[in-house]
């Protein structure tokens, strides 16, 4: 099924994502990983691509694996990170051969060891030339990235929600976010998102805290701003892990629990490849999606 689909019936969806492992042999355990999530019963798995010929051979397999032997809905990623418009319109037909009907598209971040992002001869500089050659050209439903603090390269919030309208207007159907820990800074970016024009669904991405360097790494390569509270809290049990998880976990239930309680039309788990902690989260969680899906309908009339 589409996600569009979803979203045109109001339904408020639960999803994850996940990456290939660094290693081929560890596929077996990725999908266990998924097996125990599905258990979740999410609305669909997201699954990460190796740009630049790195993971993609594993990305589709894992796509593949979801897709078909599993039987949960997959939402494949794709770039425009060395890649020209052939190679593109190829992966989408491997896309569409395994069955895989939902595509993120996004430009990128420059490959390993770059600065700046370079545009492929023949390929594409910006996700919403991605987004108009899919719409063009395929029968995918498309979601692309929203960034409630701004992209890194952004001068300004006011600037990337002008670019996340290209993507709209070029015929994304919803967006999901980047990972972002202060709710204030995604209700901000929605309430200008809708002010700009932006009707389709924005997906809040929850990045739930296992590990400290983890953490600190990837929150430093996205932007994101760490509230002092979480900073503190983590940095003062920094070396105990299980104190680390169960901190994080707590505090991505507080997190997510405030965002429903604001009316989002669905939750996107960044799983890191761990289903133990997220499970823990979504069991704690008021998700109620059938009273969620018809309160959307009272209130707005449409997916918020």
């Amino acid at each position: 099924m589409k996600i569009s689909n979803l979203y045109a019936k109001n339904k408020f969806t639960l999803s994850f994502e996940v990456f290939p492992p660094a290693k081929d042999g560890n596929i077996k355990d990725l999908v266990t990983v998924v097996h125990e999530l599905a258990r979740l019963e999410p609305d669909f798995i997201s699954v990460t691509y190796g740009a630049g010929g790195g993971t993609q051979h594993i990305s589709l397999e894992i796509a593949s694996e979801i897709q078909n032997t599993i039987g949960l809905e997959v939402l494949a990623h794709l770039t425009c990170v060395q890649a020209t418009k052939a190679d593109i319109a190829g992966i989408l037909n491997e896309f569409k051969k395994k069955n895989i009907k939902n595509i993120l598209a996004m430009r990128g971040d420059p490959p390993g060891g770059e600065q700046v992002f370079q545009k492929t001869k023949g390929g594409f500089g910006y996700a919403n030339e991605l987004v108009e050659f899919i719409q063009a050209n395929y029968n995918f439903s498309i979601g692309v990235a929203g960034y409630p603090e701004k992209h890194v390269e952004a001068p300004n919030l006011t600037v990337d929600i002008e670019n996340l309208k290209r993507k709209v207007d070029a015929g994304a159907d919803f967006i999901i976010t980047q990972l972002f820990f202060d709710n204030d800074d995604f209700y901000r970016f929605r309430d200008m998102a809708q002010n700009k024009g932006i009707d389709i669904p924005i997906i809040p991405g929850i990045f739930p805290v296992f590990n400290y360097k983890q953490f600190a790494k990837i929150a430093s390569l996205c932007g994101a701003k760490i509230p002092t509270h979480l900073h503190d809290t983590l940095a003062g049990v920094s070396t105990n892990n299980n104190e680390v998880a169960k901190y994080g976990t707590e505090y991505a239930i507080r997190q997510s629990q405030d965002l429903l309680d604001h009316g989002i039309a669905g939750l996107h788990f960044y799983s890191m490849n761990k289903s133990r902690h997220v499970t823990k989260i979504v069991r704690e969680l008021d998700l109620n999606r059938e009273e969620k899906d018809e309160s959307k309908k009272r209130i707005t009339g449409r997916a918020v």
